[in-house]
């Protein structure tokens, strides 16, 4: 199948080939000719799938057959949880659309109101936004939603671990109830699913990635090392395989700074990127890191769905993330467009629980490695598919940190009933994990 077989005119068609784009994957396959016809969709899609052009495509297509738009009004809108998922997918809207009349304009805070604000009153067609800076501008009557013909939530697991639930219902709540509505995650939470019933009534769900995406050509392993020894390490196999280029994450951002330094201590030149540094000064390291000026780059997650390299050969995990399902967009910045990538880990014993999450999720035992000199004194215990960790959040509840209230009389009645039962009852606890894993949505772990 070609793309001229989806009902895409030919300026976009146009584009596409100019692009190198010769035909669509599943998820494209299966949602354009749908969204082509005005239906709701709620897709699973995951990075690699070419969800970009998802929702881009048909979007371009049927606001080419209307009139361009009035100042501070919009055609279209699309939500995103990071402003390097905005830049991306802005750049994106304007890649396809390059022979259409069509203005598209990312909005993100960190940046001065002013450039935005002026864009709104010349006219901008479709707005891709992250929802706190989009929030303001509609508060300070800026924008308005009154004309919007499409909405479009990207990476919606994402924007609700962001906590950004509030700002979404709000926003939606503005918006004119005729309109089609598009949503795209990695995975169907029951957070996602309770957005999506309360917000998009009579939708279609797809879901293509286990059946249809194969995996990418990925080789993961990991390293066991101590925390205090992670550095030191990571210092050793640059300098060992001279790697050209490597995209780092880590879980905070004092230790991006500070594993900056101890790089460059060792004559290793390394930049990072966190939501503490300035926009512009972001997006200059990103297209740096681009172009190839800058080879290690240390990120916290901000940038697991934000950076989009065909030929970035290699991705390592300073730290393992949590939940789970960020490991996943991690590596998937890796092996893209049929390339060979490689995904390492670093794993201390503190990450143990993670690791277990991981390897659970993916249904696989990641490779072990210790390199010489850096064994670990504190010995990371042997994986098994089906751990549970003990106290661990399930993925839906992992980010609501808030107190839960408690029934005395229950909470006494539980307590009184699990004594001297703790062995049985952990069984059980397990068994009941296990199986509402397995009731979730298949994900694929393997190739946006």
């Amino acid at each position: 199948m070609s793309f001229s077989n989806l009902g895409l005119s030919d300026p976009i068609l146009t584009s596409l080939a100019e692009l190198g784009y010769s035909s669509p994957t599943p998820i494209q396959a299966e949602a354009i000719p749908l969204a082509l016809k005005g239906k709701n969709l709620i897709a699973a899609a995951q990075t690699g799938s070419g969800k970009t052009a998802t929702f881009v495509l048909p979007m371009l297509e049927m606001l080419a057959r209307g009139e361009n738009q009035r100042k501070k009004r919009i055609r279209a809108l699309i939500l995103t949880p990071t402003r390097e998922l905005a830049v991306q997918v802005c750049t994106s809207i304007e890649a396809y659309g390059k022979y259409l009349n069509l203005k598209a304009l990312a909005v993100y805070g960190g940046v001065d109101y002013g450039p935005q604000k002026q864009a709104l009153i010349e006219g901008i067609d479709i707005v891709v936004a992250t929802p706190g800076r989009l929030r303001d501008l509609y508060t300070q009557r800026s924008i308005h939603f009154d004309e919007i013909e499409m909405l479009v939530l990207d990476e919606a697991d994402r924007m609700l671990d962001m906590g950004f639930i509030e700002d979404i219902t709000k926003i939606i709540d503005t918006l004119p109830e005729d309109r089609q509505n598009l949503l795209f995650s990695a995975t169907l939470s029951r957070q996602v699913r309770e957005l999506a019933k309360e917000t998009i009534p009579n939708a279609i769900q797809l879901s293509v990635t286990k059946k249809s995406e194969g995996k990418p050509n990925i080789d993961q392993w990991l390293v066991t090392v101590d925390k205090d020894k992670k550095s030191a390490l990571l210092s050793h196999l640059i300098k060992e395989n001279s790697w050209p280029q490597a995209l780092i994450f880590i879980e905070t951002k004092h230790g991006a700074a500070k594993l900056v330094a101890q790089l460059e201590k060792r004559g290793i030149e390394a930049d990072c990127i966190h939501s503490g540094r300035a926009q512009a000064i972001r997006e200059q390291i990103l297209a740096d890191f681009k172009t190839g000026k800058i080879k290690y780059l240390i990120s916290t997650g901000i940038s697991a769905r934000g950076i989009d390299i065909d030929d970035l050969p290699l991705v390592i995990n300073y730290d393992l993330p949590y939940p789970a399902d960020e490991y996943v967009h991690r590596i998937g910045r890796t092996g893209r467009a049929g390339a060979a990538g490689e995904a390492i880990s670093l794993v201390s014993k503190d990450d143990f629980k993670n690791l277990c999450m991981i390897e659970r999720r993916l249904d696989l035992l990641i490779e072990r490695k210790v390199v010489e000199g850096f064994e670990p004194r504190k010995e990371v215990p042997v994986s098994v598919l089906n751990f549970v960790p003990k106290n661990m959040p399930d993925r839906d509840d992992s980010k609501d940190n808030r107190p839960k209230p408690k029934d005395k009389r229950s909470a006494s009645k539980s307590s009184a009933s699990t004594r001297g039962s703790s062995r049985t009852s952990a069984s059980k606890q397990t068994d009941n994990k296990v199986s509402s894993a397995d009731n979730k949505l298949p994900l694929n772990p393997w190739g946006r």
